[in-house]
């Protein structure tokens, strides 16, 4: 394997329209572990094992092994878990996890989208590597949303004072609107405000960086953001150059990026409005209302009202199947 080859075809996966996994940059990711000689990989949130079967496959010519992290594994990952030897998953928070372990060659941070976490994340694995050199570190959401805003799947696990932003509840998101708006994109918590210290995935590796000399971060503008960070001083450092240069933070992928997310922003807030005016509707259809104005109408119009019923049924099952099942991300 060389170059953006992939262990195997990344297929379209319909149940994610909003194409939230990692897996969907795994071009740049597996030749981000191809140009480093990576054998080993912690993965950080691994979820429902997507990714994680895909690492498998692509670790086994190697002879190499899969740590997982994640407090709530889904089914498909704990029976890959419980069938492959080469698959270590470890059920608990990541700040508990990272704690005194053995590091492997690279490390995937996928977990909790805030500030809080991925510092916590970036120190433990730094307290790790001790005076050796930092595995190859690799992120998911450097970009919008999560690149300068907090999200949190469980809120009341971060410490009020390491939450210098309000929290929303399933707060709306769109590109270009800094709070929350009532037809954004649909989060289980975000912080009221995009921007400023303290805030976001992208945020917590820049301070990172502040504190130590030496290290290079590539951003793939795709699929939410893709980053990549290692040390000049490392052995890999110049393939990884050749590899990831021509395309970190490139202008043409940012547009299309931004195209696409301000689309998925649009059409799930059409939605959203349509989802509204058919309540109103299945409402007017039940209503007494309703049938009073179809007689008056039927009178008027000499047995013909001016809209059916058939009409609104109609408008109702377009409206029904016109979208999709619309993860949060």
């Amino acid at each position: 394997m060389s170059g953006l080859d992939v262990p195997r075809k990344i297929p379209f996966n319909p149940t994610d329209p909003w194409f939230t996994s990692l897996a969907n940059n795994a071009e740049f990711l597996f030749g981000s572990l191809e140009a480093a000689g990576v054998r080993s990989v912690i993965e950080v949130g691994a979820y429902d094992g997507e990714l994680t079967a895909l690492l498998l496959d692509w670790a086994a010519p190697h002879g190499g092994r899969v740590v997982a992290i994640d407090p709530d594994p889904q089914p498909p990952l704990a029976r890959m878990a419980a069938e492959r030897d080469d698959l270590e998953l470890l059920r608990a928070l990541s700040h508990v996890a990272l704690d005194g372990i053995d590091l492997t060659d690279a490390v995937i941070l996928d977990g909790d989208h805030n500030y809080f976490t991925v510092a916590g994340e970036l120190r433990l694995i730094a307290e790790a590597a001790g005076d050796g050199p930092l595995p190859l570190l690799l992120f998911h959401d450097v970009g919008w949303p999560h690149g300068r805003r907090d999200a949190y799947c469980a809120v009341d696990q971060i410490p009020a004072e390491a939450r210098p932003h309000p929290v929303i509840e399933g707060g709306g998101l769109f590109p270009g609107d800094s709070g929350i708006r009532p037809d954004g994109l649909p989060m289980w918590g975000s912080a009221a405000r995009e921007g400023g210290a303290r805030n976001g995935v992208l945020t917590a590796i820049e301070d990172f960086m502040d504190e130590r000399e030496g290290l290079r971060l590539a951003i793939i503008p795709s699929f939410f953001g893709f980053g990549v960070l290692w040390e000049t001083r490392a052995p890999y450092a110049d393939a990884l150059e050749e590899l990831l240069g021509p395309w970190d933070r490139h202008p043409a992928l940012q547009r299309l990026e931004d195209s696409r997310v301000l689309f998925l922003a649009a059409s799930h807030g059409a939605f959203q409005r349509d989802d509204r005016k058919g309540r109103l509707l299945r409402r007017l259809l039940m209503s007494r209302t309703f049938r009073i104005a179809q007689g008056i109408s039927r009178l008027a119009n000499r047995g013909e009202p001016a809209i059916t019923r058939q009409e609104i049924e109609d408008r109702l099952a377009e409206t029904a199947t016109a979208g999709f099942d619309r993860p949060e991300i």
